[in-house]
């Protein structure tokens, strides 16, 4: 965005200054903030952003959406035209976010949300300890239905994530600012659709056999009902699954069933009748080429040693997000291979572990051993000794004298 050190000396002072003035302030906090309080804080959108607006003829304050792709480590900003569909104005590339691919489930596992989330204004957060924040509202009502727990899951900046998708600052500041924008133009709550990986047939084929492919699926008809109409879809939750784009969803019971009147308007329906059957000639090429092999998802601890790799070589670059390890750190194995190593992996661990135990029942015998007493003497046995004792000598001096 074109800041010079002393402007990011000047945003530092005032965040530090925000800080300290903050009444409660924990790790990704949330405050019921009216966005209104940020009239002394400085927050901008590059003159780049600004201009692809005007030359996409939306509005300044035009109401936003917000897809997030956690393996491609990407954040874009969509935005509506006149006509009410939503064009792509700016993406991010996302510094850090911490897990492994797959949706939230409980509070401490470290798992950035995925699902859609409605964003108001009461979850905007000026005085965050990172910087800024928005939270995502989870757990939602799909979340809840499954009895899922965590709280204060942010998109925030400081580059640093327990759970959270963590944007750098100068990123955090102009996402901020677009929502405020929405809101003040009337928006009154914005969709976050946070998501694996795009969703495309090559994508689905590669991570088809992952235990979180049927989530995902649930997830991608919501996508693809984005991809065909560029407008957020419309998001119920009943018998504990997303529904999307349902004519009569109103008053749902997230755990209770599904009504038979439940139906997609017939123009959309066919439109993705279609749009499925291209997908699934894609979909089967792709399982094709992926037969006989599967996707090793990294670890959190291997794309974090890429990332420390790649700023290392970017260590005079303030900027640098890296982003994208998960594509990168990830590969493809044979299935075969993968098998094979997971046994021998797992015979190696049963022969630590027997080797552990036997260790430790050595270790016991010999304890056990040392702790059984010395037998004390006879005192009966010692008379008696005691009594034959002068016998014997005479016994010896008569040998001696025969001899």
């Amino acid at each position: 965005m074109g800041l010079t050190g002393s402007h990011v000396i000047k945003q530092f002072i005032t965040a530090l200054a925000l800080l300290l003035m903050a009444t409660v302030m924990t790790s990704c906090v949330q405050d019921t903030l009216d966005v209104t309080s940020l009239k002394n804080k400085e927050i901008r959108i590059s003159s780049k952003t600004r201009n692809k607006i005007a030359a996409l003829g939306m509005k300044r304050d035009a109401p936003i959406m917000i897809r997030i792709f956690k393996e491609e480590g990407v954040l874009e900003v969509w935005k509506s035209k006149p006509n009410g569909r939503y064009e792509m104005v700016t993406d991010y590339k996302i510094c850090a976010w911490s897990g492994m691919l797959g949706p939230k489930k409980k509070e401490g596992d470290r798992q950035a949300p995925e699902g859609f989330y409605d964003i108001t204004p009461g979850l905007m957060n000026p005085y965050s300890n990172y910087y800024l924040s928005i939270n995502m509202g989870y757990p939602n009502a799909f979340d809840r239905s499954l009895s899922r727990t965590g709280s204060e899951l942010m998109i925030h900046g400081a580059c640093s994530s327990r759970g959270c998708y963590s944007m750098t600052d100068l990123q955090m500041q102009e996402i901020y600012a677009l929502a405020k924008e929405a809101f003040d133009g009337g928006q009154r709550s914005f969709q976050i659709q946070a998501l694996p990986f795009r969703m495309t047939p090559e994508n689905m084929a590669r991570h088809a056999k992952s235990e979180h492919y049927e989530f995902w699926k649930m997830l991608k008809i919501g996508y693809d009902y984005f991809e065909l109409t560029h407008r957020p879809p419309e998001v119920a939750v009943c018998e504990n699954k997303y529904v999307f784009n349902q004519m009569g969803a109103n008053g749902l019971n997230p755990r209770g069933a599904c009504p038979a009147q439940l139906q997609t308007p017939p123009a959309l329906a066919s439109a993705y009748t279609a749009y499925q059957q291209e997908y699934e000639k894609k979909f089967a090429a792709a399982e094709r080429k992926y037969d006989g092999y599967i996707w090793d998802e990294p670890t959190e601890a291997e794309r974090k040693a890429l990332v420390a790799k790649w700023r290392a070589q970017h260590k005079d670059n303030l900027a640098f997000a890296p982003t994208g390890s998960a594509l990168e750190a990830g590969k493809l194995v044979r299935i075969k291979e993968l098998q094979e190593q997971q046994q021998a992996e797992a015979e190696a661990k049963a022969n630590r572990e027997l080797a552990q135990k036997a260790a430790e029942e050595t270790a016991k015998t010999t304890a056990q051993v040392a702790e059984v007493p010395v037998p004390e003497a006879n005192p009966t046995a010692l008379q008696e000794e005691q009594k034959q004792e002068p016998r014997n000598k005479l016994w010896d001096l008569f040998s001696f004298g025969k001899k």
